[in-house]
């Protein structure tokens, strides 16, 4: 006679399945909080507000590690938000979309029409503040927060490989709207928008670690501009 027994013990985000058949023990994960909550997500795609500010700052350290969690890598968990999401929706906020469900975002398209002007923009109203706020040398070099200090001191500059691309994008979705088709929606609002201000092309720049991106992107129609050392630029025509 066959003996099925299940045993289920919650730990938040899954559930852990203890299988007994035939006196042999079978394991398996099931995610399936994360199924039913997706499942339960009534997601909606609107305009950036300024409340919104502090939960896309927390989304941007949250996806900041190749689209993985980055919380653990910073001492300062604002620094990628200071440098990677913040400037964006202060310079051209009509350009930052959200991923909301119940208003509260879990995702978000933040980028510019002009990146030479955002960098000009940049160098006057954004980086002197963080500058002084942030000195060189006051952390390791070998930390992230190190890293972020030196993009902040270095300031935006446009690689010349992507002048014939003025727009540039960022696209930062939780694990909880992935899956839903919300980064191609996301796409197609932004370059309609970039259509509407007279914008011919794009680009943006992804981690070479972070596959999921890099085929998402070249489904989106983004073509190959150069390959760095650590990562990709990619460009589009619209």
């Amino acid at each position: 006679m066959i003996g099925l027994i299940f045993l289920i013990i919650n730990f938040s985000p899954a559930v852990f399945y203890y299988i007994s058949l035939k006196n042999k023990i079978y394991f398996a994960i099931l995610s399936i909080k994360t199924i039913f909550k997706k499942e339960s997500m009534k997601l909606e795609i609107r305009n950036f507000h300024p409340t919104d500010i502090n939960m896309l700052y927390k989304i941007c350290l949250q996806t900041g590690n190749s689209g993985k969690d980055a919380t653990a890598l910073f001492k300062d968990p604002d620094l990628l938000g200071h440098y990677y999401m913040a400037p964006y929706v202060n310079y051209q906020p009509e350009l930052c979309f959200v991923v909301a469900s119940n208003d509260k975002p879990f995702g978000y398209i933040i980028g510019v029409s002009d990146s030479e002007k955002f960098s000009e923009w940049c160098e006057i109203n954004w980086f002197p503040v963080l500058r002084n706020k942030y000195p060189i040398g006051v952390i390791s070099d070998s930390s992230f927060d190190a890293k972020i200090i030196g993009k902040i001191h270095e300031g935006y500059i446009v690689r010349e490989e992507y002048r014939a691309y003025p727009a540039h994008l960022h696209i930062d979705l939780l694990p909880e709207t992935q899956g839903q088709g919300m980064g191609r929606k996301l796409i197609e609002i932004f370059t309609c928008k970039l259509k509407e201000l007279e914008v011919t092309a794009l680009h943006l720049e992804v981690g070479k670690k972070n596959e999921g991106a890099i085929k998402f992107y070249e489904k989106v129609g983004f073509s190959i501009i150069k390959e760095y050392e650590y990562s990709i630029g990619f460009g589009k025509y619209i």
